[in-house]
């Protein structure tokens, strides 16, 4: 599997990435998420809209 990565927009603190990588685990959801990069990083297989939805019900927003 590759891995893709979106922009995550409104992450204040390493603790915003935490919390959006523990839902994402949560949910069965691998995820890597970076808040100097402000990058989340996932497989290619992973339910994108599903995971919009759960970043989004966070606060955050996601650049596809």
């Amino acid at each position: 599997m590759s891995k893709v990565k979106y922009k995550i927009i409104g992450m204040d603190c390493p603790s915003c990435a935490m919390l959006i990588e523990s839902e994402l685990e949560d949910v069965g959801i691998e995820a890597r998420v970076s808040y100097a990069k402000q990058v989340l990083e996932i497989d290619d297989s992973v339910d994108l809209e599903k995971t919009v939805k759960i970043i989004s019900g966070l606060g955050y927003k996601i650049e596809k």
